[in-house]
């Protein structure tokens, strides 16, 4: 089975998970329009992606990367339609370490698809890869990011200060992380864990 197959993965009756390729980048370009304003603040992918050929160009970069085994970038659907997007933003096999980040637009919140899209991703990154580690990095100031790191059980490691640029201001920048021990244990505690809440 491709990796693409096994990375793609229900996410209710009417939300899925799958693979972003370059032929999504009208798809991808409309969904960063939708959440522009909301993404704007905590994110460089609302400045990367701002017409069809820019979104193009980065799930291109992606498919480089994950046929170099690097990053992934999967979209989440509902109701057939983009509503945003979960990453392996690094992947390194050598280190056994990856770092993972989702969005969603703001009419596709509070369902928990960001959540269980990465919770999907870690089991696979943690059980068939055999990584070890992982994290996500959030503004202190985006309750969303820092939301999720905690529903996915990760732990908050440090804060680097003023270390992320963003529409010319430094950001601070909360690391959260799970290890794998961790995270296996956690999921054997919950079994099937239900769909997370909001």
């Amino acid at each position: 089975m491709s990796v693409d197959a096994v990375l793609s993965h229900q996410l209710g009756r009417n939300a899925e998970l799958r693979p972003l390729e370059p032929w999504n980048a009208e798809e991808l370009f409309d969904c960063v329009e939708c959440a522009r304003e909301h993404l704007t603040p905590w994110t460089v992918l609302a400045a990367r992606v701002t017409d069809v050929f820019s979104a193009r160009k980065l799930l291109q970069h992606y498919a480089a990367r994950q046929a170099h085994d690097t990053g992934r970038y999967l979209g989440i659907w509902r109701d057939g339609a983009l509503v945003g997007g979960a990453l392996f933003r690094t992947f390194d096999t050598r280190s056994a370490c990856c770092e993972v980040g989702a969005w969603l637009i703001p009419q596709a919140q509070g369902h928990g698809l960001a959540t269980l899209a990465l919770r999907h991703m870690l089991d696979w990154a943690f059980h068939s890869r055999g990584l070890r580690r992982s994290e996500l990095r959030a503004s202190p100031e985006n309750p969303h990011g820092r939301g999720i790191a905690m529903r996915l059980g990760m732990a908050h490691q440090t804060t680097l200060r003023k270390s992320f640029l963003l529409n010319g201001i430094h950001h601070d920048t909360e690391v959260w992380a799970v290890t794998a021990e961790n995270w296996q244990a956690q999921r054997s505690f919950c079994g099937t864990c239900p769909s997370p809440g909001p």
